[in-house]
C-alpha cells in the first residue's frame, strides 16, 4: 500500500481533482475532512487508497476506504462525507465508466464460460478490495506516472480493473445493472433521457411513458433505484448542474437558474438552499475554496457534481 500512496502523492500534487493522462481517470486529494454534502455521481468506480468516505443513500451507508471500493452503475444523488487531514490526506482514484469498454469486457467474460448468475442489479455497491484488485490498481498507477506507458498501456490497465470489478465480490450485481435489462433497464434508460434533456419541462406521466410503464409502476421502480421520487430526481439533477455551471463557467445564479430549466429565480434560490444548505453565491465560494474542480468530462452522458 505504501507504493500506492507514494504514486498517488506524485499524481495528485494539489487538493481537489487532479487530471491524469487518461481522460476517464482522475485522482482526488483532500487534506481536510468534509462534512456531509449532497453529491451526484455519474456511473463509475471510486477506489480510496488512503482515508475514507461514507455515502448515505436511502437507508444504506456505503463505506469506501482502504479496504472497500465503491461502484456506481446509474447516476444517483446521495450524501457523502470524508475523513481526511493534512497529515493523512484522502487519496482516491475516480474512474468514469466507459460503457462500451465495460460491455466488451462483460461479453468476453461470458464467452469464456463465466455466465451471468442471476443477481439483483444495484445502483451503488461497496465491495471489499482483494489482493488481485490492489495489484491491478498499483499497475494502473505505475502506468499513469509515465506518459508513454499511459498512452499505450493505460487502456489495458483500465480494462483489467473493469475485469476485476465485474468478476469480484459483487460482480454479478454490477453486470446485471450494466446489462440494463428488465425494469432496472427501463429506469436506467429514463435516467439517461433525463440527463440529456434536464432543462426541458417534464411531467410524471411523460417520464412514465418514456419508460413504457404505468405511472404507479414507474414511480415505484424509479424510487427503488434512485431512493427518491422522479420529479425530485429531476430537480436534483438541475440543481447540481446549476452549481457546476456557476463554478465552471462563472454564471450568475439567475443565468444558471434559467439555463437548467427554472422559470422563477426565487424558487430556484429556495430549492438550491434547501438542497445544499447555502445560497448559490455562498455555495459557489465554498466549492471554489474547498475543491479544485476539474473541467466537465466531455464524454459523459450524465450530469455530475465533479
Amino acid at each position: 500500500m505504501s507504493d500506492m500512496i507514494a504514486r498517488l502523492m506524485e499524481l495528485a500534487p494539489q487538493e481537489g481533482y487532479n487530471l491524469t493522462a487518461l481522460a476517464d481517470v482522475r485522482i482526488l486529494r483532500s487534506d481536510r475532512p468534509l462534512a456531509r454534502t449532497p453529491v451526484l455521481y455519474d456511473p463509475g468506480i471510486v477506489i480510496v487508497c488512503q482515508g475514507s468516505k461514507r455515502g448515505y443513500f436511502g437507508q444504506q451507508i456505503y463505506l469506501y476506504d482502504e479496504q472497500h471500493y465503491l461502484a456506481v452503475s446509474v447516476p444517483v444523488p446521495f450524501v457523502m462525507e470524508t475523513d481526511a487531514s493534512a497529515d493523512h490526506p484522502l487519496l482516491a482514484i475516480y474512474m468514469h465508466l466507459d460503457f462500451q469498454v465495460a460491455a466488451d469486457v462483460m461479453l468476453q467474460i461470458e464467452q469464456h464460460g463465466f455466465p451471468l448468475v442471476s443477481a439483483s442489479p444495484q445502483s451503488m455497491m461497496s465491495s471489499p478490495m482483494d489482493e488481485t484488485l490492489k495489484s491491478a490498481v498499483l499497475r494502473l498507477l505505475e502506468t499513469l506516472g509515465n506518459p508513454l506507458e499511459a498512452a499505450i498501456l493505460g487502456p489495458a490497465r483500465v480494462r483489467e480493473l473493469y475485469f476485476r470489478v465485474l468478476t469480484g465480490a459483487q460482480g454479478n450485481a454490477m453486470r446485471a445493472a450494466l446489462a440494463l435489462q428488465g425494469q432496472f433497464g427501463k429506469i436506467g434508460k429514463t435516467l439517461r433521457y433525463i440527463h440529456a434533456t434536464y432543462a426541458q419541462s417534464f411531467t410524471l406521466s411523460q417520464l412514465a411513458q418514456q419508460a413504457g410503464m404505468s405511472v404507479p409502476t414507474f414511480h415505484s421502480h424509479f424510487k427503488a433505484i434512485t431512493q427518491m421520487p422522479p420529479m425530485q430526481y429531476v430537480k436534483s439533477v438541475r440543481l447540481h448542474q446549476a452549481r457546476m455551471l456557476m463554478v465552471r463557467q462563472q454564471l450568475t445564479a439567475a443565468a444558471a437558474c434559467y439555463a437548467v430549466g427554472y422559470e422563477s429565480p426565487s424558487q430556484f434560490n429556495r430549492e438550491f438552499k434547501r438542497l445544499f444548505g447555502l445560497p448559490p453565491a455562498e455555495e459557489v465560494r465554498r466549492m471554489q475554496n474547498s475543491f479544485a474542480v476539474p473541467p466537465a468530462h466531455s464524454a459523459s452522458e450524465y450530469i455530475s457534481s465533479h
